[in-house]
């Protein structure tokens, strides 16, 4: 064979497997799957060596993939995987397979391609150990440089960025019971499946496969990164049980402090969070819904009822670094994610789940969607969607948006003379607002609920930000929550989102709370 006809022949290796895995493999051969699983009894994964599940963070950190070793580096592609090491919080390995014009194969642990902390370490992890899950990389940021951008280890838990971003918020593929006092159930990917792209491919297909102690699903996956990173996602579900609380396209987040909350004692940056609200985009009425933030002094669970789910997500809507000041964690450049339904997934309700920190290093926010419908053994549920990873105006919302939520007793100069009330300014700006003049007619449409009692409310522009402000004085009655709903309008439609908030009756800011 002459150089030419070699060359040509390595070329077109590097090309078929994309259409040659298409004929061998789809995606009902996981739903099959799963099916099978479903109508098995659950068994847990078999986990790692105990030693390995009691590494150090430090000695777990210093397991790390050698980047030359990626699969797929040798053709050069644009998508190349950088297996994870179990140990630490991943409990269990997971199997991996990579489909190629050669079929489907297992993608074989080999402990060489990793370095380690110490040679105790090295010496002790087994040759067939396997792997935790994988890292994906792109050259988002330009053609010489392979960028993590998403990550799927742990559970159904994966992380993905946009260009800008670096590494925040978590996606799952299932929440189970989340919040219940009975405790919640943590199903995992015990399988994936992942398309040989071409080298010059814009996206990557993959596949998992779902088990845990209620379900077993199947998911079909493609990712396309780039200045926001989009996961389109597939799914389809078959309880073993019933199931009480069944959370779809749950997202995880950390919510410490920001400006609506007291800054706990001897902490000098001024917001610390991965996310700071809760937008949620409901059909019929096509009415925008944010929710800021907190950190509760107890367990809250809210429901947000839904007739046609459009879209929900966690934002981080706060990109100024001075109102962090943080240069190690940069929550400043933290993703928002959005999750995008595609069809009608009928009644439901937006769940949020906010659970008290002592500090940062936790997740403790949640938000998903329930289906109003039970979910019943032998069901077959099917939940397709995109989750977008990005700046905050990945929702593509056309009305004016809260930028910032400020909290105050109304009982103080500059909050106001009136006993026991509190004092909420909200700033918006954004959509129709930015294309009114400062002298404009802006109204402000508040409403109390919860028997609480609103005592002012008025609109004012605040020229050095470009935005309008609403205040608004109110008095929660006695052991009752303060919750209100606020939006701005002109005479004749809504300008903004609507701004919803709960402050607790037991709360610090009136002196019922710790």
């Amino acid at each position: 064979m002459t150089k030419g006809i070699s060359l040509f022949a390595g070329l077109l290796g590097l090309w078929l497997p994309l259409h040659a895995s298409a004929a061998n493999f789809e995606f009902s051969d996981v739903v099959d799957k799963a099916k099978a699983l479903a109508a098995e009894p659950y068994q847990a994964p078999k986990p790692v060596p105990q030693f390995l599940q009691e590494l150090s963070f430090d000695d777990y950190q210093g397991i790390r993939f050698k980047p030359e070793n990626s699969l797929w580096h040798e053709s050069n592609s644009a998508f190349q995987v950088m297996p994870v090491p179990p140990g630490l919080f991943y409990k269990h390995p997971v199997q991996v397979h990579v489909i190629d014009a050669e079929g489907v194969h297992p993608l074989k642990f080999d402990k060489s391609q990793f370095s380690y902390p110490n040679t105790e370490v090295e010496r002790l992890v087994p040759a067939d150990l396997g792997y935790a899950g994988f890292k994906l990389t792109f050259p988002l940021k330009g053609d010489d440089v392979q960028n993590q951008f998403l990550v799927f280890a742990g559970a159904s838990y994966f992380r993905a960025v946009g260009r800008d971003n670096n590494f925040g918020i978590s996606g799952r593929g299932l929440a189970l019971n989340t919040g219940l006092p009975g405790g919640e159930e943590f199903p995992d990917f015990v399988e994936f499946w992942l398309e040989r792209p071409k080298p010059d491919a814009d996206r990557l297909t993959f596949y998992g496969l779902l088990n845990g102690e209620s379900l077993a699903g199947a998911y079909r996956f493609t990712v396309i990164p780039g200045d926001e990173t989009v996961l389109e996602v597939q799914s389809i579900l078959f309880p073993r049980q019933s199931v009480e609380l069944l959370g779809v396209a749950p997202l995880t987040s950390m919510f410490f402090y920001g400006e609506n909350t007291f800054r706990p004692e001897g902490e000098w940056r001024p917001q610390v969070h991965d996310s700071d609200g809760l937008l949620i985009h409901d059909g019929p009425s096509d009415e925008w819904l944010w929710r800021p933030l907190r950190n509760p002094e107890a367990l809250q669970m809210d429901y947000f009822a839904t007739q046609n789910l459009r879209g929900f997500g966690l934002l981080q809507r706060d990109t100024d670094f001075h109102n962090y000041m943080d240069l190690e964690a940069r929550y400043d450049g933290r993703p928002s994610a959005w999750v995008a339904p595609k069809g009608d997934w009928g009644k439901g309700n937006v769940v949020l789940v906010q659970i008290p920190t002592p500090d940062e290093t936790n997740d403790n926010i949640v938000a998903f969607w329930k289906p109003e419908a039970q979910v019943e053994q032998g069901q077959a549920l099917e939940y397709d969607y995109n989750v977008h990873f990005g700046g905050p105006d990945i929702t593509r919302s056309p009305l004016g948006r809260t930028q910032q939520s400020f909290l105050g007793d109304g009982m103080r100069i500059g909050g106001g003379s009136e006993k026991g009330a509190v004092r909420l300014i909200i700033d918006f700006a954004g959509g129709p607002l930015d294309k009114l003049k400062a002298g404009a007619p802006v109204l402000g449409d508040v409403s109390v609920q919860q028997d609480g009692e609103l005592i002012e409310h008025f609109v004012e522009y605040v020229e050095p930000l470009k935005r309008w402000r609403l205040s608004i004085l109110a008095r929660p009655a006695p052991d009752r929550p303060l919750s209100l709903r606020a939006f701005l309008k002109d005479e004749e439609q809504a300008l903004t989102e609507t701004w919803q908030y709960e402050l607790p009756a037991n709360n610090r800011l009136l002196g019922r709370g710790k």
